[in-house]
């Protein structure tokens, strides 16, 4: 077995740095621009914006993950903690249930906290934050409790990638590994298919900055990820996520090294049915076709 892992975020703990992130972040939330919507609504007065959360985060579920990518799943399972109301609009989201509507209940840092601590206490190998842009603050102040009560694992931020360089760069030192999402090549596919405005220009800022803050993923002698960038691209039908022009981006851009799961689970749910190139799953020629220019752009790292 290899050596324990001691996740960046203990560092800030001896002189009080990761409550003062998590007193930055909250600023944040008074003129809200925690993620790349800048609403600029008080969140703290439970106004809510795009992603229709007030000053509590809301949590839909928690629990061991067995299906994650390998080097985060592990043999005990990825602690995964899912968060409602995802500040991106994907009309063919297969978690819908939890992303675009108020699932779960409301949590304070205290109760986030325990189950971070929960989570480690039955074995799983890291916590895992799914959908966390648009509540980071709270997620940092829980993170300094759950720290301070002996937490040591490191952190996954699940994104799917519409994050704001400014509550980036707060989790600079914080965040052990980050998985966003690279779904879109075309600003007008983006807006069509997920109600979403600028987004390769904010996803491609995102991921330089993740890669600048943690490098490429890093994977120990036990095959586990301790720290690094690892992407997920899910393909979609009729190439409509601009495959060919992302992994050109990540394999020249970011690094020919960068950990890529090329995704091949898109089905028809949400909203899909309504738009004529969502009504049926991808084909496995699209998929081998997608994983195909991931290797010719220069990636090796494919899961």
């Amino acid at each position: 077995m290899s050596a324990p892992f001691s996740p960046a975020y203990l560092k800030l703990l001896p002189n009080g740095e990761l409550e003062q992130r998590a007193r930055q972040a909250y600023q944040h939330l008074e003129k809200c621009d925690v993620c790349a919507w800048g609403c600029k609504v008080n969140r703290l007065e439970n106004v809510r914006g795009i992603c229709q959360t007030g000053a509590l985060a809301r949590l839909a579920s928690y629990g061991p993950h067995h299906g994650e990518e390998n080097p985060l799943r592990g043999w005990r399972g990825s602690g995964t903690i899912f968060f409602a109301r995802c500040n991106l609009r994907c009309q063919y989201c297969q978690n819908y249930d939890i992303s675009q509507f108020d699932a779960g209940h409301l949590v304070e840092a205290q109760e986030l906290a325990q189950v971070m601590l929960e989570l480690q206490e039955v074995g799983c190998h890291n916590i895992n934050l799914v959908s966390p842009s648009h509540v980071a603050p709270q997620i940092l102040l829980a993170l300094a409790i759950a720290a301070r009560a002996g937490l040591h694992l490191p952190l996954v931020y699940n994104t799917g990638g519409y994050d704001s360089l400014e509550m980036l760069r707060l989790l600079d030192g914080v965040i052990d590994i980050y998985m966003p999402d690279m779904k879109y090549a075309s600003q007008q596919i983006a807006r069509h298919y997920s109600k979403i405005s600028r987004y390769p220009q904010v996803n491609q800022a995102a991921v330089r900055e993740m890669h600048r803050q943690v490098g490429d993923l890093q994977i120990n002698a036990d095959g586990l990820a301790e720290r690094g960038l690892l992407v997920r691209h899910l393909v979609l039908p009729f190439d409509l996520a601009g495959t060919q022009e992302i992994v050109h981006f990540l394999a020249h851009e970011i690094s020919p090294d960068t950990y890529l799961n090329v995704m091949a689970q898109y089905r028809p749910a949400f909203n899909a049915r309504q738009y004529p190139k969502l009504t049926q799953p991808i084909t496995q020629e699209e998929y081998q076709a997608a994983v195909s220019l991931a290797r010719q752009a220069g990636l090796h790292r494919l899961d």
